[in-house]
Parts: structure tokens; C-alpha cells; sequence
């Protein structure tokens, strides 16, 4: 993979707000949890980092 740092869009699973996030693709697949810009919920994300591309989910924390 060529950059570390990508930037790309997910949707709020509380609030549907779009929303653009950084994503560091330098740890490999790896789960944590971050805060909405709007609504300020708890959002999980689970990176999965191939070798060359990745892919992100945003889902609620509280399921």
C-alpha cells in the first residue's frame, strides 16, 4: 500500500450524517472507536488492511 494515511467518507450509524474521517492503514487491521463530528456518539470502526487495498465499517458501539 502506497500511503499510510488515507482519507475517505463513512455515514453515521446514529445521526446518518456523512462524515470524512483519516484512516491509518501504517497498523494493519485493527478495531477502535470514534466519536461523531455531530452528534458525538461513539462510533466503532473496524479497519481491514489487505495487501494492496482497505476497507472500513462504522457501526454502532451500543449493539
Amino acid at each position: 500500500m502506497s500511503e499510510a494515511l488515507q482519507f475517505t467518507h463513512i455515514q453515521c450509524p446514529y445521526c446518518g450524517e456523512n462524515l470524512e474521517i483519516q484512516v491509518d492503514c501504517s497498523e494493519g487491521s485493527q478495531s477502535y472507536i470514534e466519536d461523531c463530528q455531530v452528534c458525538c456518539c461513539p462510533i466503532e470502526m473496524r479497519l481491514t488492511v489487505g495487501l494492496d487495498d482497505w476497507q472500513i465499517e462504522a457501526m454502532r458501539d451500543d449493539q
